[in-house]
């Protein structure tokens, strides 16, 4: 499956797992488990979490830590394969 196909499946996902000022620390067991469910998760971080970084900076961390691959980023959201 290419990144198009991916990206077009996430347009009409639901956002299931959101980081806030507890960082990505606090999400990366679910995210985890979201992954091992389905295909791809969409993250959602809040002003909170971002701090002095970007969005783009903390997905590829995030998705670093599961062993996953960032599919996109866009505004405040990721999607995660």
């Amino acid at each position: 499956m290419t990144d198009e196909d991916l990206r077009k499946q996430a347009h009409d996902l639901d956002v299931t797992v959101w980081v806030g000022k507890s960082g990505i620390d606090a999400v990366t067991d679910e995210l985890a488990d979201q992954l091992a469910d389905r295909e791809l998760v969409k993250v959602k971080f809040l002003r909170a979490a971002r701090g002095g970084t970007t969005t783009d900076e903390l997905a590829e961390e995030l998705a670093e830590r599961v062993d996953a691959d960032l599919v996109e980023t866009r505004g405040n959201t990721a999607v995660l394969h």
